[in-house]
């Protein structure tokens, strides 16, 4: 039995976000592509993705806009991907335990999967990648 607590509040949301994107930031993979797209705007984005965060797991509608768009031309392969969600699992595992923790680690790696294909898909110029 864990002694961690489900994830139930916006100070949960952003414990979660501050420990990930730290992790993030000095990743020798993942890191570099990062620091390089965000810059210096790390509060924005942070700021962003409590909200993402807020709406997606507690159903307190805070964020509004498209997630995918400013990943669409990123350099990014499987492998980043992998080690995006790896951190992301680690961090969550690391810090909560219940249905909401569970459920972000699902809808992790279904955007993951999701942001990969269509990264694939836009560098195919719309086409499928498993075509010939």
């Amino acid at each position: 039995m864990s002694d961690l607590a489900d994830i139930k509040n916006l100070d949960d949301i952003k414990l979660l976000v501050d420990s990930f994107y730290a992790k993030v930031q000095t990743d020798n993979l993942i890191g570099p592509i990062f620091n390089e797209k965000i810059g210096d705007q790390w509060s924005t984005h942070l700021e962003r993705m409590y909200r993402f965060w807020q709406t997606i797991l507690l159903e307190e509608h805070t964020y509004s806009g498209s997630p995918f768009p400013p990943h669409k031309h990123l350099p990014v392969a499987k492998e980043h991907f992998n080690r995006w969600m790896e951190i992301f699992t680690e961090t969550i595992d690391s810090l909560f335990a219940g249905i909401l923790a569970e459920e972000a680690k699902l809808r992790a790696k279904n955007m993951a999967e999701m942001f990969f294909y269509k990264i694939e898909y836009f560098r195919n110029g719309g086409r499928n990648f498993f075509e010939s």
